[in-house]
């Protein structure tokens, strides 16, 4: 009787190593890789509510390891932005800065906008919209990111359309002034290693992540101006255009203490966010100080961004990998060399 029950609980026990074996395989497991980070070199276990940085399920939530946070734990984040997260930019444009304060920027249509300038990072922001006979300011949306780090830039933009469709793609991408084509299908990746670019797509349509290792993290979403939103604010949006818009959220790595732009300053470590709380719809000018040139231009007011950053970085890349092709992979996009 004793040697049978001993060999139950050997049994039992083996059956919960194998188990939980099972579990632990089944699991993704983090890792920071650049040095500034407090995570740096830690290998953190993905949890079980979400146990992989890249499920098949569109839906699911996917592994997260913040490379920023000192107690370095990995949490599950959905794939699209979360436009009362901070960092974040929606409707027409509402932002939640660093401080986790929400204010307004209207800017104006048809312009660009500073959101973010660093020495090594500037992310400006096209605006479009409208002026209904009987407002003062134009209602505005953020039609168009552009990225410049190093001397690269890369642009991505809701394209115009007169009616929505969810079966339709309305993001366009360009990389170095050359039309970058990434493929209709979830998680279709294009990456550039030579200079730490990656864009995944996160829905098979209208929904990005793009990583620029040890500087930013984005989710962006495409979406249209409903004809509900239009009646409830009063925008008169027209028929013939959906005013289709980025929703966008960012997640930075390493900022200055100078970092300039209408979502960069709030992320000043003395930053005195100037929105009236208690006001249901705080609102932030400096479009003088913000407005840029063009998408791809870092000549605002207060800009700081210098496109020689970095650029020492680049040749150390270059003379320990050589100069990379992007073009071997098959969901590589359509052929962008990512050599300058």
């Amino acid at each position: 009787m004793g040697i049978s029950i001993r060999n139950s609980l050997v049994y039992v026990l083996l059956l919960f190593a194998f188990c939980e074996m099972k579990i632990i395989a089944g699991k993704d497991t983090l890792t920071c890789p650049f040095r500034r980070s407090p995570c740096f070199g830690k290998k953190v276990q993905c949890p079980s509510q979400c146990p992989l940085q890249s499920p098949s399920d569109p839906k699911a939530k996917v592994c997260n390891l913040d490379c920023d946070s000192p107690t370095c734990e990995t949490k599950c984040k959905t794939r699209k932005p979360n436009c009362n997260g901070r960092g974040s930019a929606c409707l027409d444009p509402r932002f939640v800065g660093a401080d986790g304060i929400v204010f307004y920027f209207h800017g104006r249509r048809n312009e660009n906008f500073a959101l973010v300038s660093d020495a090594n990072l500037q992310i400006n922001a096209r605006f479009i919209g409208l002026r209904p006979a009987t407002r003062t300011r134009d209602y505005t949306w953020i039609q168009a990111l552009g990225i410049l780090y190093g001397s690269h830039q890369f642009t991505i933009e809701a394209t115009p359309s007169p009616t929505w469709d969810d079966e339709i793609d309305h993001l366009k991408f360009s990389h170095n002034g050359n039309e970058l084509v990434i493929p209709d299908s979830f998680l279709s990746t294009w990456q550039c290693p030579e200079n730490k670019l990656r864009i995944e797509r996160t829905s098979s349509k209208n929904s990005v992540s793009i990583t620029l290792q040890e500087v930013a993290d984005i989710s962006i979403n495409v979406v249209p101006v409903t004809k509900e939103d239009s009646r409830i604010h009063n925008y008169q949006i027209p028929d013939d255009d959906s005013f289709a818009h980025l929703e966008v959220q960012f997640k930075f790595h390493g900022l200055s203490n100078k970092v300039e732009g209408v979502l960069g300053k709030t992320y000043q470590p003395d930053f005195q966010n100037p929105a009236k709380l208690g006001v249901a719809m705080p609102v932030v000018g400096g479009e003088d100080r913000y407005r840029t040139t063009s998408l791809v231009s870092a000549d605002c007011g207060v800009c700081l961004f210098d496109a020689r950053e970095g650029s020492e970085k680049k040749m150390n890349s270059e003379s320990e990998y050589g100069v990379l092709d992007c073009t071997g992979a098959a969901n590589s996009g359509n052929g962008i060399v990512c050599r300058r």
